[in-house]
């Protein structure tokens, strides 16, 4: 009997060595506001209106959720663990990681609005104190389009990154990403801990269930603040104005090829 219990220990042990089982993984995500809705500057220009506007995880942390919980399906991660940077009303969005399958959420505690610098810094600290094995991360907010957080947490880690990730495979205790980059396709292969950013066609998420919405009211949701991991977040950056693009002119109808090719030479001056 005691045999075979040390047999399962060492077994366990060097899969977990080989990143099979027992993998945590930590998923950043993002408070937006819903892709669908159309967003609309404040009267004076000092921000966006977020007024009564339905606000959802952003698409691309949605992705990095549904990726850590297929990863926890398959048996090769043994937690799930969402974290988000925000204000109290981030909670929503972590209930909802949770409901996806996330197993536990930290919110990060703020009324500042965090530079993708200071995100990083957090999740940085947010990692040396939960000690993933593995970090997926969406490769942009669609709010401010910055695609700069998971960079910078991986040089502040030192961690090797695969950026973009449309395909994710653990094998001989790492990970090989497959990349879409400006040629095609890029894979390389990463050393654990690591760090991986979401690209659209890595896979398509899940709904929320009734009974999976329910079960994520009692799964643990810690809230710490920016003070309690001694991290400055302060922005470095002024916002001036807040304006909508200009309105598109409306386009014109030819009734020939050739007034076609006269509009284009002489008014778009597109062609010569």
């Amino acid at each position: 009997m005691l045999y075979s219990a040390v047999i399962e220990y060492a077994l366990n042990l060097c899969l977990y060595y080989k990143g099979i089982i027992f993998m945590k993984v930590l998923v950043p995500i993002k408070r937006v506001v819903d892709y669908n809705v159309k967003v609309r500057a404040k009267s004076d220009e000092s921000g966006v209106d977020l007024a009564n506007v339905k606000m959802a995880i952003n698409p691309f942390c949605e992705i990095a959720v549904e990726e850590a919980v297929r990863l926890q399906e398959e048996g090769k991660a043994s937690e799930v663990i969402a974290v988000s940077i925000g204000t109290e009303a981030s909670q929503e969005q972590l209930r909802t990681a949770l409901a996806l399958g996330a197993d536990k959420a930290i919110l990060v505690q703020t009324e500042v609005e965090v530079e993708p610098l200071g995100v990083a810094k957090l999740l940085k600290a947010v990692v040396e104190k939960e000690n993933p094995d593995l970090i997926i991360l969406g490769k942009q907010a669609i709010d401010d389009d910055a695609n700069q957080t998971g960079q910078m947490l991986a040089a502040l880690l030192n961690y090797p990154q695969g950026t973009f990730a449309s395909e994710i495979e653990l094998k001989d205790g790492g990970i090989e990403v497959t990349r879409e980059v400006d040629g095609g396709l890029q894979t390389v292969s990463l050393s654990l801990p690591a760090i991986v950013t979401t690209d659209l066609r890595l896979n398509e998420p899940r709904y929320a269930s009734l009974p999976n919405i329910m079960k994520a009211k009692k799964k643990p949701l810690d809230v710490i603040t920016t003070e309690d991991l001694n991290v400055d977040v302060m922005p470095r950056l002024n916002t001036l104005k807040v304006s909508p693009p200009p309105e598109r002119a409306s386009g014109v109808i030819v009734e020939t090829v050739d007034e076609l090719v006269d509009k284009l030479k002489n008014e778009a001056k597109v062609i010569t």
